[in-house]
This record gives C-alpha cells, sequence and structure tokens, in this order.
C-alpha cells in the first residue's frame, strides 16, 4: 500500500510539473500587466517630509524583470541585472555596487521540470568561484 501511494504520488507530482512548465493564466496576466514597465518605490521622511527615491524596477516586453536598482539618500546602492533564456527561466544575474561595477555573477541551469539544477557563482572578473547543485528529494509522507 506504501508503495502504491508513493508510486501515485510521484505521477501527480510529475503531472503537475508537466503542467507547471506553461504558466497558467494568472501568471500569464500578471506578467502582461508588467510589459514595459518601470516601477519607481518612493520613501518620505514622516517628519521633515522629504522624499527621496527608494527602488526602481524595470520589466520587459514579456513583463519579466530586468533590472532592479536601490537607492539611498546619496544615490545608487546596488542595481542587478537578469538575463533569461528560451525557456524564460533567469539565466544570468549581475550585482553591481554603488559605482556600477560588478559585484558578482550568478548563472544558472534548470532541469526540464523547471527546477534549478546548477548555479554557477563568478568573481567580477569572470573566475567561477563556486557551483551549487540542487537536489531535490520527495520523502514518503509515512
Amino acid at each position: 500500500m506504501h508503495k502504491l501511494i508513493t508510486i501515485l504520488a510521484t505521477f501527480v507530482f510529475s503531472f503537475a510539473m508537466l503542467g507547471a512548465q506553461e504558466l497558467d493564466p494568472a501568471t500569464l496576466a500578471k506578467r502582461d500587466a508588467r510589459r514595459n514597465l518601470t516601477v519607481k518605490q518612493w520613501n518620505t521622511d514622516a517628519k521633515t517630509k522629504t522624499r527621496w527615491l527608494d527602488r526602481v524596477t524595470t520589466y520587459d516586453h514579456e513583463g519579466r524583470k530586468i533590472e532592479e536598482i536601490e537607492y539611498a539618500s546619496y544615490g545608487q546602492k546596488w542595481r542587478q541585472t537578469y538575463e533569461y533564456g528560451a525557456n524564460g527561466r533567469v539565466v544570468k544575474e549581475v550585482e553591481y555596487d554603488d559605482r556600477n561595477k560588478p559585484v558578482y555573477i550568478r548563472k544558472y541551469e534548470w532541469n526540464e521540470d523547471g527546477t534549478k539544477k546548477k548555479q554557477y557563482n563568478y568573481a567580477p572578473n569572470g573566475k567561477l568561484l563556486t557551483i551549487k547543485v540542487f537536489e531535490y528529494i520527495f520523502t514518503d509522507p509515512e
């Protein structure tokens, strides 16, 4: 009986993951609403009423986040860019410091079911530092 439940659970999960590769209507609607969008977040000091730009997030023509910038009173704190592969998943992230110099670079490989397979972490000069491998283990619910 336990084996049958395990097999059934595996089948249900596999079927669900196949469907997860195609975006559901809610996700598509959310993505459509962000096409070519820039969102600016502002902060206001309650006492002085001074207002400053806090964060800017930019989305591409497909509604995917391509850049995010965090600000402080002195200017940019950091900036992060995102690149996507043919499958629509992030394949590269680059974070920049307050002087717009790269701090780190991450590249990703994905499994066919949409889960992360590997993450490669690089120094700003392009030297590979570490490789993170993702392992997914499903346990018997009993």
